[in-house]
C-alpha cells in the first residue's frame, strides 16, 4: 500500500500553473501519466486477486454433495403373483352302505388320526337280509345234502345234483357279502388331519358313498397360484421363490415343486405349486399368499438408483458426476442409456464406468459445471 501511495499523489489533479506550456511537453507528459496508469491498474489487479484468495467471504460458494461409488454387480427383477394356500391331502370320511347314521364322533375342526372312528351307521335292514339268507341256506343245505347222498346211489338227475350245488354256494356267497357290509357300520378316518366339515349328522340318512366329513391335512400344504403366461418360459419347476401371507406377516422361501402342462384359455395363465411345512400350525388352507417371482436377470451391469437419473426437457436422461480442473471439483453432466427398473434401482447400459463417481445427496437442484464440495456427512437440507 506504501507503494501506491506516492502514484496516487501524482494522480491527484493539478492546477495549470504547474504544467508545461508548449505542445512538446505537454504530450510528453500525457504518454508518461498513461504509463503509470497502467502500472496502477496492474497493481490494483494483483491486489484484489491476493484479497480474494485470503477473505473467505468473497471466495466461490462451493455446494456440498455425496458421491456413490460404481461397481458392477447383478440385477435382477421380479414380479408377484397371488395365491393361496391349500391341502395337499383333501379327503372323503364316507360310509361303504347306505344307512341311517347313529352316532357322529367328531366336530369341525377336531384333530383325528388315521384309522380314528369317525360315526356309526344303522345296518338294520342289511342284518335283516342277513337273517333271511341264513334261513335259505339253511334249506339249500338240506337238498345239498339228500341230493348228494342220492346221486352217490346214482338216483336222480346230475342236474338236479348241480342246481342243489350251485343254489348252496351261492346263498354262501351272499351271505359273506351281506357279512362284509354289515361290518362296514362303522366309519374311520382314512388320513391324520384336521375336521373341515361335517356334512351329515346323526339321525340322517347315509347313501353308500356320500362324505360324511371331510378331512384335511394341515401338517403339509401348498401354495397354488397362476402364474400369467409369459412367465411360461421364465420359471421353472425347481426355482427358489419368496412366498409371503400378508395376514400374519410372515416369509418363506419354498422352491417351485410343480408348473402347469396347460393354459387356461379364459385368463391365460397356467398353475404353479410350491409345497410348504407348517410346523407352526400357524398356516391354514385358503390363506392369502404373494408369490415373488425372478422374471429378469441380468449379470455384471452398473446399477443406479432411479432418482439420480435426471431428464431434460428433450427427454435425455443424465447423471452429475464429480469430475476435476485447474480450479477444483465440479458437476459434470453425463449422459447416460438406461435399461430395466425395479424397486428404485435401474441399469445403466452405457455412459458411465467403475471410475466414475455420481453426486449422489445434493444432485437434484445442482447445475451442471456448478463448484462442488464432497463431503462424508449426511445431508439434511432440502433438494
Amino acid at each position: 500500500m506504501l507503494i501506491i501511495l506516492p502514484l496516487l499523489i501524482s494522480c491527484q489533479p493539478q492546477s495549470n500553473d504547474g504544467l508545461p506550456e508548449d505542445l512538446g511537453s505537454l504530450k510528453n507528459l500525457l504518454r508518461q501519466k498513461k504509463s503509470e496508469e497502467k502500472a496502477l491498474g496492474y497493481e490494483i489487479k494483483t491486489i484484489e486477486s491476493m484479497i480474494a484468495q485470503l477473505d473467505t467471504n468473497l471466495q466461490e460458494k462451493k455446494s456440498l454433495v455425496t458421491t456413490l461409488p460404481l461397481e458392477s454387480t447383478d440385477f435382477q427383477r421380479y414380479i408377484t403373483i397371488q395365491g393361496s394356500l391349500a391341502s395337499r391331502d383333501i379327503v372323503n370320511a364316507s360310509s361303504e352302505v347306505g344307512g341311517r347314521i347313529l352316532q357322529v364322533l367328531v366336530q369341525e375342526g377336531s384333530s383325528v388320526n388315521r384309522g380314528q372312528l369317525i360315526a356309526r351307521v344303522d345296518l338294520e335292514s342289511i342284518d335283516k337280509q342277513v337273517a333271511e339268507v341264513e334261513k335259505s341256506l339253511e334249506l339249500a343245505n338240506d337238498i345239498y345234502e339228500r341230493q348228494s347222498r342220492l346221486w352217490e346211489q346214482e338216483i336222480g338227475s346230475e342236474v338236479q345234483y348241480l342246481q342243489a350245488k350251485n343254489n348252496k354256494e351261492r346263498l354262501e356267497k351272499s351271505l359273506e357279502t351281506l357279512q362284509y357290509q354289515r361290518s362296514r357300520s362303522t366309519v374311520y378316518s382314512p388320513i391324520t388331519g384336521t375336521v373341515d366339515k361335517v356334512m351329515l349328522k346323526a339321525g340322517e340318512l347315509a347313501a353308500p358313498g356320500a362324505p360324511i366329513a371331510q378331512i384335511l391335512d394341515t401338517r403339509n400344504l401348498k401354495v397354488v397360484a397362476d402364474a400369467p403366461e409369459d412367465l411360461l418360459t421364465k420359471i421353472k419347476a425347481g426355482d427358489l421363490v419368496e412366498v409371503y401371507f400378508p395376514s400374519i406377516d410372515q416369509r418363506e422361501e419354498v422352491r417351485i415343486s410343480l408348473i402347469g402342462s396347460s393354459i387356461d384359455p379364459s385368463n391365460r395363465t397356467f398353475q404353479i405349486e410350491m409345497q410348504i411345512r407348517n410346523g407352526s400350525g400357524v398356516l391354514k388352507p385358503n390363506l392369502l399368499a404373494e408369490i415373488k417371482v425372478n422374471d429378469f436377470t441380468e449379470e455384471d451391469v452398473l446399477v443406479l438408483p432411479l432418482s439420480l437419473v435426471q431428464q431434460e426437457v428433450g427427454g435425455r436422461d443424465y447423471v452429475l458426476v464429480a469430475a476435476n480442473d485447474d480450479n477444483g471439483l465440479y458437476a459434470k453432466k453425463v449422459y447416460v442409456e438406461t435399461g430395466e427398473s425395479y424397486d428404485g434401482d435401474v441399469v445403466i447400459k452405457s455412459g458411465l464406468t467403475t471410475e466414475d463417481l455420481v453426486i449422489d445427496q445434493g444432485a437434484r437442484g445442482l447445475s451442471a459445471n456448478e463448484r462442488i464440495e464432497i463431503t462424508q456427512d449426511k445431508i439434511t437440507s432440502a433438494q
